[in-house]
Order: C-alpha cells, then structure tokens, then sequence
C-alpha cells in the first residue's frame, strides 16, 4: 500500500477504489503497531484503533488535506 504521508511517526497510506469493505473513501494509519482505517469524510475510525492523541492529529490532517484527499 503507498504511503502518501510519514508525521510524528504516523504513516498514512491510501488505495485506489478501495471502497469494498469500508464502503466510503477512506485512509490507512499506521502508529506504532496500531492499524486504523480513517473516513476522508469525518475522520471516523471505521476499523482498527489508534491512540487518542494520534487519532486526533490525523484527524486534523485529514481537515487540512481533504481536497487533494479526494483528488486522489
């Protein structure tokens, strides 16, 4: 899976049409042996689980970079 962006030691990676098992457009998190999948629409944990303060700055991530996420 590629990884679109590397900060504190989180690692967010994104496929292409992978709206199968999530059904909605959504990213991959990384953190630690933590794996999450992240909405794009409201940064809703959709499976998997990240530690509070991290899941919070992804979700401020996601905020800041939602036009360029769905563009891609």
């Amino acid at each position: 899976m590629p990884t679109i962006c590397m900060f504190y030691g989180i690692l967010v990676s994104m496929l292409y049409d992978d709206n199968v098992r999530h059904h909605s457009p959504h990213i991959h998190v990384r953190y630690a042996g933590e794996k999450a999948a992240v909405s794009i629409e409201d940064g809703i944990v959709l499976a998997g689980s990240l530690p509070s303060r991290q899941l919070k700055m992804v979700q401020a991530w996601i905020e800041i970079h939602k036009d360029e996420l769905y563009a891609d």
